[in-house]
C-alpha cells in the first residue's frame, strides 16, 4: 500500500499554511543549510501566524464594528487629557478580562462611537478578545424578539461568550417598560462578569428616562459604576468641525 502524498496528508491534518509553504521551506533550507529544528520550526511558525490571523479576521468579522474608526483615524488632539492618559490601561488585555465597565457621556459628534470602535478593535487584534459592538436600540429589539419567543435566557447566555459588549447611544432606546426590564436584565447577568462598554448622550441623573423608575434606575447605575471607568466627551462636535472645514475648502479659491 503506497502512502498518501504529503500536502494531502498535511491538508487532513488540518494544516493548510504548512502544506502550502512546504516546497519552498525546502528549497529554503537546502540552500541555507538549516538543520531539521529550524526547518520545522519555519514551517509550523507560518502555520501559526496564518491560524491567529484568520482568527483575528473571523473575530473582526462577528464583532459588526463600525468601518474606519480605528485607533489611527482617532484624531487624539481632540480628546481630553484625561482621555488621552486612560487611553494605554483602556488598550491592556486586563481591563477586559477583568470584567470592567467603560462608560462614555457627551452630546452626539464628540468621538464617542470611534473611541470605542477603536478599542474594541484593538482588543481583538492585539488581545484576540471575542467583541461585540451592537446599536443599543438594535441590542434591545432582539432581546424583546427572544422575550417573546420564550428564549431571554438562551438569548443572552449567547451574548455571554463576549468578553465585551459595545452597547452604542443607549440614550436613544424608546424606553417602553418591556424595553426597560430586558436591557437591566442584560446588564444584571453581565455585572462583575463580563465587561460593558456604554455611550450615551444622557447623564446618570437622566437614565430614568431609560428605566422608568428611580430604584431601577438606581440598581442600573450602581451596577455599571462598579469596577467602571467613565469618560467624559466635550468640546465642540467633532462633525460638525468637519463639515465647517469642507465648507471652508469649498469657498477658498
Amino acid at each position: 500500500m503506497s502512502a498518501a502524498p504529503l500536502p494531502l496528508l498535511l491538508r487532513a491534518m488540518r494544516l493548510p499554511t504548512i502544506a502550502r509553504e512546504y516546497d519552498q521551506a525546502v528549497q529554503r533550507a537546502e540552500a541555507e543549510n538549516w538543520g531539521y529544528p529550524r526547518f520545522l520550526s519555519y514551517l509550523f511558525e507560518a502555520e501559526a501566524n496564518d491560524r491567529l490571523q484568520r482568527k483575528i479576521e473571523r473575530q473582526l468579522k462577528d464583532a459588526n464594528l463600525p468601518k474606519g474608526k480605528t485607533l489611527e483615524s482617532l484624531d487624539q488632539k481632540k480628546l481630553t487629557d484625561k482621555i488621552r492618559r486612560q487611553l494605554p490601561t483602556l488598550l491592556e488585555a486586563d481591563f477586559v478580562r477583568r470584567g470592567d465597565n467603560l462608560l462614555c457621556f457627551g452630546l452626539a459628534g464628540r468621538g464617542k462611537t470611534h473611541l470605542v470602535a477603536a478599542l474594541a478593535r484593538e482588543w481583538i487584534c492585539r488581545h484576540q478578545l471575542q467583541v461585540l459592538f451592537v446599536p443599543a436600540f438594535r441590542l434591545v429589539t432582539q432581546l424583546l424578539a427572544a422575550k417573546r419567543d420564550l428564549k431571554l435566557p438562551q438569548a443572552i447566555t449567547r451574548l455571554q461568550r463576549f468578553d465585551a459588549i459595545v452597547i452604542d447611544d443607549i440614550g436613544y432606546v424608546q424606553q417602553s417598560r418591556d424595553e426597560m426590564e430586558v436591557l437591566f436584565h442584560f446588564l444584571a447577568e453581565r455585572y462583575e462578569r463580563k465587561t460593558v462598554v456604554i455611550t450615551s448622550n444622557l447623564v446618570f441623573s437622566q437614565w430614568d428616562r431609560i428605566f422608568k423608575d428611580p430604584m431601577t434606575t438606581m440598581a442600573a447605575v450602581d451596577r455599571l459604576v462598579h469596577h467602571s471607568t467613565i469618560l467624559d466627551f466635550c468640546g465642540q462636535s467633532v462633525r460638525s468641525e468637519k463639515a465647517a472645514e469642507e465648507a471652508a475648502k469649498q469657498r477658498s479659491p
